[in-house]
């Protein structure tokens, strides 16, 4: 006779999958960079100096690092909550949004602004997250049907000619 710890899961309900947090904290953190480069060339561009195309890294390459800071910090920090909690709901990106917000504030250097951008990037993500991350509303419980009809423009309903007459 054996027995086991593992927790019974119902039918209705989806297993838990532990992502691992290295791997998301990082390829996060590489695309967040990709768009702080973006970032700091457009900051680069408009600002007046000498230094040329170089001063996207020596004037502006700041920005690259944290935006990386930020993504990874998120990325982890959703990770672990989510590993920790054996779920995957709008609480995990809560915090993973706040953890990125209070970063945010530490930069500023104002514990004001770090608990402010906390509860702000934090409430925002979360909203996104349980509106079932998009900004378009739930299309999956359309059938395919559906989704083509909306699709498909419809014609309008116009009399017909004969009853005009």
């Amino acid at each position: 006779m054996s027995t086991t710890n593992l927790p019974v899961q119902s039918a209705d309900m989806p297993s838990f999958e532990q992502r691992p947090t290295f791997q998301y904290a990082a390829t996060v953190g590489m695309q967040a960079a990709l768009v702080g480069a973006l970032v700091s060339s457009v900051q680069n561009a408009l600002g007046s100096h000498s230094k040329g195309a170089s001063g996207f890294l020596s004037r502006t390459g700041g920005t690259i690092g944290f935006f990386a800071a930020m993504g990874a910090t998120f990325a982890a920090t959703e990770s672990i909550v989510a590993n920790q909690r054996g779920k995957h709901d709008a609480l995990n990106g809560v915090a993973g949004g706040c953890a990125a917000g209070f970063l945010a504030g530490v930069r500023a250097r104002s514990l004001p602004v770090a608990v402010a951008s906390c509860a702000v990037i934090g409430a925002a993500v979360g909203t996104f997250d349980f509106a079932g991350q998009s900004l378009r509303g739930d299309k999956e419980s359309l059938s395919y049907e559906e989704k083509r009809k909306r699709f498909f423009k419809q014609n309008p309903s116009s009399p017909s000619l004969s009853s005009l007459q």
